[in-house]
């Protein structure tokens, strides 16, 4: 869900899915990063919900539509076509609970099924205010990350740690391949005016997966298409 127009070239919008076990917190993620609240009592997630969140990114408006899926394995079959679309994702354990640690694995061969493209994914390990409660070291958050090219963060929803710093590099990381794509384009179309119609909407698929290596972690992505 990433559009680039020729009459309209700041306007974009991409969809982000927050996904991981029941109540490790990804729903007071979200709260906190789009309205700067916690919900101590939160229940788990019926469904599928989403807020709109804008960013501003090197002067330009970016709005990212974010999609909080439902963690519960029953809910398992309905929210697998909220993958469709996206080009962001955070995937979320809880530091204090190492069998949502362990599952990330399943929820990275879910994403890669049911999504349309490379996905621009996040490993987030929430909950970082345990820290006697801690179950899963930052050590071992960092070596899956890098195993599977991830970016890597921990979060604390409860006190707002990293929780920006996590969306917007998402965020950024697609804005930045998005943006790539589109000087190609302009340079096809430099080279053979003929090639795109005028104020043709140009859909901007799927590179081959792309490893840089960035402050110590790696990153995964390859975007974006409708």
């Amino acid at each position: 869900m990433a559009f680039y127009t020729e009459e309209q070239t700041e306007d974009y919008l991409f969809k982000i899915v927050l996904i991981g076990d029941s109540a490790v917190g990804k729903s007071n993620l979200l709260a906190r990063f789009a309205r700067d609240e916690f919900y101590p009592n939160s229940k788990s997630t019926i469904g599928v919900e989403f807020q709109t969140q804008k960013i501003d990114i090197k002067g330009k408006e970016v709005k990212a539509q974010i999609w909080d899926t439902a963690g519960q394995e029953r809910f398992r079959a309905v929210t697998s076509a909220y993958y469709r679309g996206a080009v962001g994702a955070l995937v979320v354990y809880d530091v204090s609970r190492r069998q949502t640690f362990d599952s990330i694995g399943r929820w990275l061969n879910e994403l890669q099924t049911y999504s349309d493209m490379n996905v621009v994914t996040i490993l987030v390990g929430n909950k970082s205010d345990l820290k006697d409660a801690r179950e899963v070291t930052t050590v071992e958050g960092k070596s899956l990350a890098e195993a599977q090219g991830l970016f890597f963060i921990e979060t604390s929803a409860l006190d707002s740690s990293n929780v920006a710093a996590a969306f917007q590099t998402v965020v950024k990381e697609i804005y930045n391949i998005l943006s790539r794509k589109v000087i190609q384009s302009r340079d096809l179309k430099q080279k053979d005016p003929g090639w795109m119609a005028n104020g043709k909407t140009v859909v901007l698929q799927a590179d081959e997966n792309q490893e840089e290596e960035g402050g110590g972690q790696s990153k995964k992505g390859g975007c974006c298409s409708s």
